[in-house]
């Protein structure tokens, strides 16, 4: 297995980046090719404590994408940035999977320039994991496609269906579009129109759903335009910080209330872990020709550990070739909508 990590992506430079591939390489076996500026990779590695060096390697790409630029013009311009060196690595065959804290956008615009969409797929889109009351959920789109049309939405529930079975061993999962009501006739027309035809799609469809309902746990799939769905992520990553710092302030200015939270320390510390980003590492762009993750800006050392163990189950799980299979099955349906 070698993944290809944008070394030099993400708000705190190489150091988590580094970090996260010397544990994972120790821990996993797998091959990691750290992409970027080769000097000051190096210097990171110095400090890094002992490697194997047979398993992390580098490869120098000297320019970065800016996180302010407009990615496919900065893509085109910078042929030796480190994203564009690592989808380059999936490309020929150096690398299995990719993985960047970097610009998002940059990372969806190289996926396509470099691996290009699956056949079929309109738009890639971003499954990111969100945590419920039953275990996880995914949002699919999570940022990727700010506008949408419904053949979109469709293409999106597919391949969501399809990761959420094989990542998290969901044997039928419940797809539901995100709306403003549950019932059939609620929504904007993006919503409406999509929902005349995912029916014909053989998923197993639920309906529409309310935002309440996207941490109970109730579906497992929840489709929505990326302007939505990026919404609802970071508003649950604030949320989630939020609560536990009110409870935290709370607790503080009530004595008794102190003995209580001793007790229940262990039990508060799982809940926050699981509504803690960096335990799932990163989100896999769905629709490319190749294993992309994209990673949380702020990712950390645990983050990038985790999102190379999930670019690697991506890898062995053959998700792009699932994906392949069951939309050239659905070609007639996408086809309808498509023009």
């Amino acid at each position: 297995m070698r993944i290809a990590l944008d070394a030099l992506g993400g708000d705190f430079g190489a150091k988590p980046n580094v970090l996260g591939a010397v544990k994972a390489a120790k821990d996993f076996g797998y091959e990691i090719i750290l992409v970027g500026d080769a000097a000051v990779i190096k210097k990171e590695l110095e400090t890094a404590g002992p490697y194997d060096e047979t398993k992390i390697s580098i490869v120098h790409a000297p320019e970065v994408i800016n996180m302010a630029a407009y990615p496919a013009r900065e893509c085109r311009a910078k042929k030796d940035a480190s994203i564009v060196v690592c989808a380059s690595l999936i490309k020929e065959g150096k690398a299995d999977a990719m993985i960047s804290a970097g610009n998002s956008g940059a990372t969806m615009v190289t996926g396509v320039f470099c691996l290009g969409r699956i056949k079929g797929i309109d738009r890639p889109a971003i499954a990111s994991p969100m945590p419920t009351q039953k275990g996880v959920a995914l949002v699919v789109d999570a940022g990727a496609n700010a506008d949408c049309k419904p053949v979109n939405l469709l293409q999106f529930a597919v391949m969501g269906s399809i990761y959420s079975h094989i990542a998290y061993g969901v044997a039928n999962p419940l797809v539901g579009l995100l709306s403003i009501g549950e019932e059939e006739g609620k929504g904007n027309q993006l919503i409406k129109d999509t929902t005349k035809h995912i029916k014909k799609l053989g998923l197993n469809y639920f309906g529409n759903i309310e935002g309440r309902d996207v941490h109970t746990g109730m579906i497992d799939v929840i489709v929505c335009d990326g302007f939505v769905g990026n919404i609802v992520l970071k508003l649950s990553e604030g949320l989630a910080k939020s609560l536990f710092r009110m409870i935290k302030d709370k607790i503080k200015k009530h004595y008794i209330a102190m003995f209580g939270l001793l007790l229940a320390k262990k039990v508060l510390m799982m809940v926050k872990e699981s509504t803690n980003p960096d335990a799932y590492g990163g989100a896999p762009l769905l629709g490319v020709n190749g294993p992309v993750i994209i990673c949380h800006g702020k990712s950390n050392e645990k983050a990038i550990y985790n999102a190379i163990k999930v670019s690697a189950k991506l890898v062995e799980s053959k998700a792009v070739e699932a994906i392949k299979e069951n939309v050239a099955a659905l070609k007639p349906v996408f086809d309808e909508l498509g023009e």
